[in-house]
């Protein structure tokens, strides 16, 4: 088949990637905002339900490490429509777990499933958009991060409303699961029926053995690395803002509950708005630039946070702490498939970084804060948004003598 697409299969297939991104959002949030009854219907304590979200961190990051072999495989298309289906049954065993069956070893296996889909999926839906972005020739993954976000706003906007009506997690489980597998479906039929982003090149496409080498190969490339250490940077400062900002401006703070939420909200806002609006600016700037500006933002909002006088300056610094925290993680995606080549294996290999630092990073912070107090534990943040800052560099496009070497 000819590489070329026609506006309208572009068009389907960029608006196919922007609702795989809202899916896996969606799917989040319905977990999360089912939690508690989750908790109280399965009758287990804090420790059990601790250990049950270490167990779907641990085989997100499995999915993770292992969708460039997946993809090897199968190709993105028909990878993606595999792992969205995989964690909609995942949705629908904890909900089936939860209310129908009554059984802890099925939610457990159905966070197993929900954990391996989205992490695999989240590697491949960004080799899809950042081939998007390349075709297009401007910044746009960002964009596609936001749509996730909105996912987990539509998610959690409804898991309240259908608790509000008293619908039970199996319900609310299995309606979401079948929701899921409809837009796996209809995505993967407006998806090109051809390896974009692994493959630009269909009719020279490598044996997938090769393609498997090429997979394990970005693990030897110190660039992997120093990508890594940009998104781990901000992994962290977003991963520790969605479980400790809040609390640290309702106790260490005094702001109360209230505006803990509200603070958190602005956060959240303020990050959302700059991968929306952002990408003009790394167009006009570069990526270099933008990420050492918001690292800087980032490290500044997170001291202001700790040291704010007054709880006005602590939504300052919840704004700015969103903002700068907004795009390290999504151009390091973009930066990890300038060659698309190898656009799988590098996402993988850098998203694992920074994976490991969003789903291990806020324990470890509660951890330490039990010892040196939770505003103290923060400046492990600015120092990370720092480092993230530093290595910034990384992100620098590769230039096409650069492309061809690395091959």
């Amino acid at each position: 088949m000819d590489t070329a697409l026609t506006r309208s299969q572009f068009v389907r297939w960029r608006a196919a990637i922007f609702a795989i991104f809202l899916a896996s959002g969606l799917s989040i949030a319905t977990w999360a905002s089912r939690v508690p009854d989750i908790k109280a219907a399965l009758h287990v304590d804090n420790a059990q339900m601790g250990v049950l979200l270490l167990g779907m961190g641990v085989s997100s990051i499995v999915g993770i490490s292992t969708s460039p072999a997946v993809m090897a495989r199968t190709g993105a298309r028909l990878g993606m429509l595999v792992t969205m289906l995989s964690f909609a049954a995942g949705v629908g065993l904890i909900g089936l777990g939860t209310n129908v069956l009554g059984s802890l070893p099925v939610v457990i296996v159905g966070l197993v499933l929900f954990g391996l889909g989205n992490g695999s999926l989240d590697v491949m839906m960004n080799v899809e958009a950042t081939a998007i972005e390349q075709q297009m020739g401007k910044t746009i993954l960002p964009v596609f991060h936001a749509f996730f976000s909105f996912g987990t706003v539509i998610g959690a906007g409804i898991g309240a409303l259908l608790v509000q009506l008293g619908w039970n997690v199996s319900a609310h489980a299995l309606l979401i699961a079948a929701v899921i597998a409809v837009l796996a479906v209809a995505c993967w039929a407006n998806v090109p029926n051809r390896e974009e982003a692994l493959d630009p090149q269909p009719a020279q496409k490598p044996h997938w053995r090769e393609r498997m080498h090429t997979a394990l190969e970005a693990w030897r490339e110190p660039r992997t690395y120093f990508l890594g250490i940009v998104m781990l940077g901000m992994s962290f400062a977003e991963g520790g803002a969605n479980d400790w900002l809040a609390l640290g401006v309702s106790e260490d703070h005094g702001a109360g509950p209230a505006l803990g939420a509200a603070a958190l909200a602005t956060f959240s806002v303020a990050m959302t708005v700059v991968r929306l609006f952002g990408g003009p600016l790394v167009d006009r700037f570069g990526r270099v630039v933008v990420l050492r500006v918001l690292a800087i933002t980032a490290a500044g909002g997170i001291l202001l946070f700790i040291l704010a006088p007054s709880t006005p300056f602590v939504f300052v610094a919840a704004a700015l702490w969103g903002i700068g925290a907004s795009l390290g993680f999504p151009l390091g995606m973009s930066a990890a498939a300038d060659d698309p080549a190898k656009a799988a294996a590098r996402v993988s290999a850098a998203a694992t970084i920074g994976y490991i630092a969003f789903l291990g990073g806020p324990p470890v912070l509660g951890f330490i804060s039990n010892h040196i107090g939770l505003l103290n534990t923060l400046y492990i943040l600015v120092v990370l948004a720092a480092l993230s800052g530093l290595f910034s560099g990384a992100a620098r496009p590769l230039r096409e003598h650069e492309k061809v070497s690395a091959s």
